[in-house]
């Protein structure tokens, strides 16, 4: 079996320059300039790969032990992390999901529907001048209900019937 967990946190300070294994794929690079960086090892497909888990100073052993375990889980079912880390900020990059988007999206549908082919902003106007600052560039899958109070609560007291809608 392979050894994990080599490195105390003592011991991170007092290693000179170069790689250091604490096990299972997980490493420390020492560089000349004083940085260090973690990175995870792995073989996938007969390809061996490195990915990056962040600096020295920024993620703790801890941290970096965890990232390293779910990334062996990853190459376990076969899934390379770093292309599924680059589609995930790929995802969460995109307008498609955030709030504003699809505020927007179906304000423009629904717009034929409402009176006065809803010119007189109504029906928007609350949400563009509310909601829209404060929660328009987040994922709609990441907003919940404290979201949601904590952007009304300026105005859930001076104009509850907007608050309400």
């Amino acid at each position: 079996m392979a050894k994990s967990n080599a490195f105390t946190v003592p011991q991170l300070k007092s290693f000179p320059t170069g790689k250091h294994c604490d096990g299972l794929g997980l490493w420390l690079y020492k560089r000349p300039d004083g940085g260090a960086q973690w990175i995870f090892r792995f073989q996938l497909w007969g390809r061996q790969r490195e990915m990056g888990l962040g600096s020295y100073r920024s993620v703790s052993l801890a941290e970096a032990r965890k990232q390293a375990e779910l990334a062996r889980q990853q190459v376990l079912r076969e899934v390379d992390p770093i292309k599924q880390r680059q589609l995930n900020r790929q995802q969460s990059n995109s307008t498609d999901g955030r709030l504003e988007y699809l505020a927007l999206e179906a304000y423009e549908k629904h717009k034929k529907s409402l009176k006065h082919g809803g010119s007189d902003g109504k029906w928007f106007s609350p949400l563009r001048l509310h909601i829209l600052p404060k929660l328009g560039k987040m994922p709609i899958v990441k907003i919940d209900q404290e979201d949601i109070a904590r952007a009304l609560e300026p105005i859930w007291h001076d104009k509850p019937v907007t608050a309400k809608k």
